[in-house]
């Protein structure tokens, strides 16, 4: 029962994103990257709930007291940009990231990981040429600090860094489970 039901939630996966059906690794360095996704995620989620409770309190302040909170708008704003950071290189390897699929259904395995190695090839790519003035900007703001939490702008700029970094060692993740997935199913095709 329990792998008919796996067998039907991969189907409706399937149906929904025709790109899952790439594998993703497994053995002891899928669980370590699972482990590590679940950390990404679980920062992520936090920064999504103190962002509701840093809004609820802008909002109740703004109600309920005489004078109204003006550091929550920027912490608010902050714990997005990290949220956003923190979660980016999972997104791209669950590939949940914006994309237009026309012709995706219509490829067969090999092709499906073909796609997936070029578009982690060209965001490597990208991330990889953007880094260092990734760095560049975030050193910008060692000498400045936030306007009302007193924050030195250096660990909020950061995130660019944080962003561009997790997409780079994802999309490299993304082109080895893409390679992988193409030499099994070349050898898989070879046996049949």
């Amino acid at each position: 029962m329990n792998s008919d039901q796996e067998a039907l939630e991969q189907s409706a996966l399937e149906r929904l994103d025709s790109m899952s059906t790439v594998p993703k690794l497994q053995g002891p360095i899928g669980r370590v990257i699972g482990w590590v996704d679940t950390c990404f995620l679980a920062l992520a989620v936090t920064a999504l709930v103190a962002i509701a409770a840093t809004v609820l309190l802008q909002i109740s302040s703004r109600l309920f007291l005489p004078f109204s909170i003006s550091w929550t708008e920027e912490l608010s704003r902050y714990l997005f940009i990290y949220m956003v950071a923190l979660s980016v290189g999972v997104v791209l390897r669950q590939n949940r990231n914006i994309s237009v699929e026309l012709f995706h259904h219509l490829l067969g395995p090999r092709m499906k990981a073909a796609f997936q190695v070029l578009i982690c090839l060209l965001t490597g790519v990208f991330a990889f040429l953007v880094l260092p003035y990734a760095w560049k900007y975030a050193q910008n703001g060692a000498w400045q600090t936030s306007p009302t939490l007193g924050i030195p702008m250096l660990y909020i700029f950061f995130s660019t860094v944080v962003t561009f970094a997790l997409l780079l060692v994802y999309s490299l993740l993304g082109c080895l489970e893409g390679i992988i997935a193409m030499c099994r199913s070349s050898a898989s095709l070879q046996e049949s």
